[in-house]
C-alpha cells in the first residue's frame, strides 16, 4: 500500500483556449476561460503550473529591441559571438552580476537571485522577434497573486507554479524549474527517514517544485501555445512556500 506521499498516478492536463496575453490582463482570468473552453474543473489536491512568460506578458515585463540603445561592450561582445547587441545589453542591464562570460555565454545573477543564461531576457514565443521579455519582477509575488484570484472565482485553492526554461551546471540541455511558488512547499525532505534497507537518508531533499515543473513543460511543450497545465495526482505538502527558498546559498555553490 503507498504511503502518503506516494503519488499512485499522476497526470498533467494542458490548458488550452486562453487566448494572447497583453500588458494589464489578468492571468487568472485568461486560465478561467481556457478551463471553461476545456470543460475542465480544478480539483482539490491539483496543482498549476503557469509559463513565466504570460505572466511576464500581463505585467508588462517586455522591452522593445528597438528602442534599446546597446553599450559598446554589448555591442562588441554581441559582433564577436553573432549575437543580438540588444539582448545581449538587456541581460547585463538585468543582472545583479555577471558570474561567468564565456564563449558567447553571459551566464549572471539576476536580481531575484536566480543563476541562469542571460537574466532569462528570451525572445523566443514572445511575438517573433520585435520585443525581449524579462521575468516577473517578483515571481513568488505574482504567484500569490494569482493563487488568491484563482481561488476567488472558482472556490478551490491550489497550489501555483511559475516555471522557466534553465541550464544545469552538470548536464547539457534545458529543464524547467519553479521560479515562483504559492501554497505548497517547494521541497520533500527525507532526510532523517530509513530507505527500504534500514539506511539512514542524509542528504535527500527533493526539489518537488521543480520537478513538477519538468512535468508541466513537458505537457505543455515548447511550441505548443499551450502557457499552463493542471497536474493532477501529486500529494504535496501544503504551506507558505516560496521558489526563492529553491536558490543555493552562495556559499554552497561550488559554481559560483
Amino acid at each position: 500500500m503507498p504511503r502518503r506521499d506516494q503519488a499512485t498516478e499522476l497526470r498533467v492536463i494542458p490548458i488550452r483556449g486562453m487566448g494572447e496575453i497583453f500588458a494589464g490582463d489578468s492571468v487568472a482570468e485568461a486560465i478561467v476561460t481556457g478551463l471553461r473552453r476545456q470543460r475542465l474543473n480544478l480539483q482539490r489536491g491539483d496543482i498549476l503550473a503557469i509559463k513565466h512568460k504570460i505572466v511576464s506578458k500581463a505585467e508588462a515585463q517586455m522591452v522593445v529591441l528597438e528602442r534599446v540603445q546597446p553599450s559598446p561592450a554589448a555591442k562588441r561582445w554581441a559582433a564577436r559571438y553573432g549575437l543580438d547587441a540588444p539582448v545581449v545589453h538587456l541581460a547585463e542591464q538585468q543582472a545583479r552580476r555577471v558570474v561567468r562570460r564565456k564563449r558567447g555565454v553571459i551566464i549572471t545573477e539576476t536580481r531575484h537571485g536566480l543563476v541562469c543564461a542571460n537574466s532569462g531576457v528570451d525572445v523566443s514565443n514572445v511575438d517573433g522577434g520585435r520585443c525581449a521579455v524579462l521575468l516577473p519582477a517578483d515571481p513568488d509575488r505574482s504567484a500569490r497573486e494569482i493563487q488568491k484570484t484563482i481561488a476567488k472565482k472558482l472556490r478551490v485553492s491550489v497550489p501555483v507554479l511559475i516555471t522557466d526554461s534553465f541550464g544545469r551546471a552538470w548536464r547539457e540541455g534545458l529543464t524547467e524549474v519553479a521560479i515562483g511558488l504559492a501554497g505548497m512547499k517547494p521541497f520533500r525532505d527525507y532526510r532523517g527517514r530509513r530507505d527500504a534497507y534500514g539506511y539512514r537518508l542524509r542528504a535527500s531533499l527533493e526539489a518537488v517544485a521543480d520537478e513538477l515543473a519538468c512535468m508541466a513543460g513537458l505537457a505543455c511543450g515548447k511550441l505548443s501555445q499551450s502557457a499552463a497545465c493542471i497536474v493532477r495526482g501529486f500529494p504535496y505538502g501544503s504551506g507558505r512556500g516560496n521558489a526563492r527558498s529553491l536558490i543555493r546559498p552562495k556559499e554552497r555553490d561550488l559554481f559560483r
